[in-house]
């Protein structure tokens, strides 16, 4: 699918990335379009999951969750049933944020919100020294969000 986009369609991806909530007057006028025409292909590109989420991104200095830790997880065993496991527990824990299945050092890299080193220790008791099959986890602490962002370059 991502092959048959046409300019229009890239120009109405590329400006949604930066701004959701643009509204369709002017992203029609972005695209020299009419807002009966974006709204058809937005359907079409929802429906085509080349747009799974439409979210805000919030400022965490103004929320309880300052904190922002990468972690490195390695797993005993890494059989699907194993993994899956892993993905399920780690999808249900509302301070992961990102979940990644990864080649190299480590099975899994997580990026994990938290209040304080206390809040994180909990939640490392919950991911992690409770889940027998968890083989050791490296943690590394942001000290800035430098970038963030879901955006990719199309």
């Amino acid at each position: 699918m991502a092959t048959d986009l046409d300019k229009t369609d890239l120009t109405i991806l590329r400006t949604l990335q930066t701004n959701c909530r643009i509204g369709l007057e002017k992203l029609a006028h972005e695209c020299a379009l009419s807002v009966p025409s974006v709204q058809r292909r937005l359907k079409r590109l929802r429906q085509a999951k080349l747009i799974e989420k439409e979210i805000a991104v919030l400022n965490p200095a103004k929320f309880d969750y300052k904190m922002t830790f990468i972690v490195m997880v390695e797993l005993e065993r890494e059989s699907l049933q194993q993994l899956e496991l892993f993905r399920k527990r780690a999808t249900a824990e509302p301070q992961v944020q990102q979940c990644y299945y990864v080649t190299g050092d480590a099975d899994f890299i997580l990026i994990c919100s938290a209040k304080d080193m206390q809040d994180f220790e909990a939640l490392t008791h919950r991911l992690f020294f409770e889940n027998s099959n968890v083989r050791r986890f490296r943690t590394s602490v942001a000290m800035d969000r430098t970038k963030v962002s879901l955006s990719i370059p199309i």
